[in-house]
């Protein structure tokens, strides 16, 4: 009996430690998540056979907007050959990006690595005919940039998945579960490959809200990852057992409470090329999204889209490198920073250095003229405009005497010193950042 209740504590043990990942973030978690942290921007990267009639990735034949036949024809007219992948890591490099992920395998589970598993690939089912993982992550190699895999744990096209969704028109788990078995077996001996062959720093998932953590198996997944490479970090779509969250498209309007978490967002409208969604939003708008993600705590996974050769759209070319331009300027107040400012005490956008002692500004659109701080209680070293030798000038109004409560602080931006998409100022404290929160009086 006592056998029996030790190894019913055992397990309850083992499935709370499970449960806890994303919650409890020991040190060694936190240790191995600082480069990320650091990171702030990422590039995704969505290139597959959907490229080929520029369609939805999977989603198109799955919402019938095309055939499952039809769709699957654009493997038929994939080339990638204009691709060029040095080019696309000096972009990503040239964006300011420290990290990048690519889709590896989409719902519709055409993989563009040599898989041994009996499924469809780039390099046996498409002219493309090669291995498009290798190379690109050897690019990336070369700045130090981060290898990201987007991972599709749902494979519609793969004869042992229940179905579409949750409709299970092929059958349910419940119902056969051995052919799920051999549902989980393909998919975690392709993930291994992945992580044999590339070792990838970010594991980015997808798919799982169609099936629970134990039909998953995902703590098996995640503890055969990390067996391989210790190092590696993954995203919050593992139903529990990643190390970060990922907001889709949709940016938080509050600080999110998350420890770590990343913001993915298309360039346009769509993830994957689509010649007719001309809605690209401008460098001023991803820079805009971008810092609001970095002073909340977040980073940004910005996406883009090549077409079936590999040519990446050259408005996405020239968004990463209007990015690139205004990051190398103002870099220094957005990389290895942490969340600024708590809302109430500037208007805008902020970053902090790690000690705090420096507070950075952003000043959003085109804003000249006084901006304001309140509840600072810090001296002013020093006011620099990022990027330039200029200085400014503060000054403290309302501040009385004999009250510990602090005063407003307003500093003059002269016109000339504004950046064209944001400008961003620096402050430099007396000592680590102290901020009034109460409610005014004479407290």
């Amino acid at each position: 009996m006592k056998k029996i209740v030790l190894l019913i504590c055992f397990f309850c043990l083992v499935i709370l430690q499970g449960n806890a990942q994303q919650k409890t973030h020991p040190d060694s978690i936190r240790h191995k998540m600082q480069w990320f942290a650091d990171a702030k921007l990422g590039i995704f990267i969505h290139w597959g056979i959907y490229a080929v009639n520029g369609i939805d990735e999977s989603w198109s034949f799955h919402n019938k907007k095309i055939s499952y036949a039809d769709y699957m024809k654009q493997l038929k007219g994939f080339t990638a050959k204009n691709y060029n992948p040095q080019q696309w890591a000096d972009l990503i490099n040239e964006s300011g990006a420290r990290y990048a992920v690519i889709t590896t395998k989409h719902h519709d589970g055409v993989a563009l690595w040599p898989t041994k598993e009996k499924h469809y690939s780039v390099v046996k089912n498409t002219p493309a005919k090669k291995d498009l993982l290798k190379p690109f992550y050897e690019s990336l190699d070369k700045y130090g940039i981060k290898r990201g895999a987007y991972f599709s744990l749902i494979d519609w096209s793969y004869p042992d998945y229940p179905g579409f969704l949750k409709d299970s028109s092929r059958y349910k788990v419940a119902d056969d579960p051995q052919r799920w078995h051999r549902f989980q077996r393909f998919y975690q001996a392709q993930i291994n490959e992945l992580n044999k062959a590339y070792k990838p720093d970010l594991w980015w998932f997808d798919g799982d809200w169609e099936h629970s953590a134990d039909e998953w198996q995902s703590q098996k997944v995640r503890t055969d990852i990390l067996s391989l490479k210790p190092g590696a970090i993954l995203n919050g779509r593992l139903q529990g057992y990643g190390d970060y969250d990922t907001p889709e498209q949709n940016f938080p309007v509050s600080r999110p409470k998350f420890n770590w978490w990343e913001l993915c967002m298309t360039t346009n409208n769509s993830w994957g090329y689509q010649p007719n969604d001309k809605n690209y939003k401008t460098p001023f708008e991803i820079i805009t999204i971008f810092v609001d993600a970095v002073s909340n705590g977040g980073n940004l996974l910005l996406d883009i889209g090549p077409m079936e050769d590999g040519t990446i759209p050259p408005e996405q070319v020239n968004i990463l490198k209007e990015l690139g331009k205004w990051n190398k300027k103002h870099g220094e107040a957005i990389f290895g920073t942490v969340a600024g400012l708590p809302q109430g005490h500037f208007y805008g956008a902020s970053t902090l250095s790690k000690d705090s002692t420096t507070v950075y500004l952003f000043l959003s659109g085109q804003t000249t003229g006084n901006v304001m701080i309140k509840g600072l209680d810090n001296a002013i070293k020093d006011i620099q405009v990022v990027g330039t030798s200029e200085h400014l000038q503060h000054k403290v109004v309302g501040k009385i005497s004999w009250s510990p409560i602090p005063g407003l602080v307003f500093i003059d931006v002269p016109e000339k010193m504004k950046d064209p998409y944001m400008t961003v100022l620096k402050l430099k404290l007396d000592k680590p950042l102290k901020l009034y929160r109460g409610q005014g009086g004479l407290n």
